[in-house]
């Protein structure tokens, strides 16, 4: 159990920070209000951080 969630939160961070580092904390506010919509099942929520993210991915990395 403690190593699923381990796991877990590794791998989030490990996500978390490559899209900061590739794309910079406008994505990564976006994928934290798509996995908050998600989870709580939030539909604007979720759309408004996917939204982001697609604006986000749309341009060139700097």
């Amino acid at each position: 159990m403690y190593a699923t969630g381990f796991a877990t939160a590794l791998a989030w961070l490990v996500l978390e920070m490559f899209v900061d580092w590739t794309y910079g904390p406008v994505a990564v506010l976006g994928l934290a209000l798509f996995a908050i919509g998600v989870r709580h099942g939030n539909s604007t929520c979720a759309s408004l951080g996917a939204v982001i993210l697609a604006l986000t991915l749309m341009q060139p990395a700097a």
